[in-house]
């Protein structure tokens, strides 16, 4: 089976899951710009969440353009990133409402690193199917940044009752290392096309 309609589905769900985390922010009745203080929790764990979902928009997009067929184990992977990635508003929700307490903050990367994982599995159940000298096999090599990301997210847990902020910073650095989508699937497509 081709991979047109898993991505047709998972890019209407991360758009609803986009739309729910933006329907979360609650508008200051005040004009000032003092107004906007007690609800700049809730808008900057909302940045992070929609940075955190457009990462996972564009790493999904580039592995599925590396994906010739899809096989029941894919789909059932796919949905497994999902769950967790539907999560996000939820969690989005609670550590902004919370102002960034040691629970919610936990909680949020424990979302993180679960969404992580799942993102793994799917690779790897990809990987399976099309063989280990596959086009996305040989792209991915080793993938550092997710077992970067998987410590990052390991480590912002338990931090997250020493410092909510030290946390939220781990969660902002792991997101930053995948800013760029991954330029490995790049140049593999490239010189695929060449």
């Amino acid at each position: 089976m081709k991979t047109t309609r898993l991505e047709a589905f998972s890019d209407g769900v991360l758009a609803i899951i986009i739309t729910i985390m933006v329907l979360e922010l609650k508008v200051p009745h005040a004009v000032e710009l003092a107004a906007l203080k007690p609800v700049l929790p809730v808008l900057l764990s909302y940045v992070l969440s929609f940075i955190y979902v457009g990462i996972y928009w564009n790493n999904h997009h580039h592995l599925f353009q590396a994906t010739e067929q899809v096989s029941g184990g894919i789909l059932w992977a796919n949905l497994h990133l999902l769950f967790w990635l539907s999560l996000f508003p939820f969690t989005t929700a609670l550590m902004g409402e919370n102002h960034l307490a040691a629970v919610p903050t936990a909680i949020y990367g424990f979302v993180l690193l679960m969404a992580a994982i799942a993102y793994y599995v799917l690779e790897r159940t990809i990987i399976a199917k099309q063989g280990r000298e596959s086009f996305l096999a040989l792209a991915v090599g080793k993938d550092w940044k997710a077992k970067i990301c998987l410590a990052l997210y390991l480590a912002a847990i338990p931090l997250a009752f020493v410092s909510s902020w030290i946390a939220s910073v781990l969660y902002l650095f792991a997101a930053l290392l995948w800013l760029i989508p991954d330029p490995r699937i790049e140049r593999e497509l490239e010189k695929r096309e060449e």
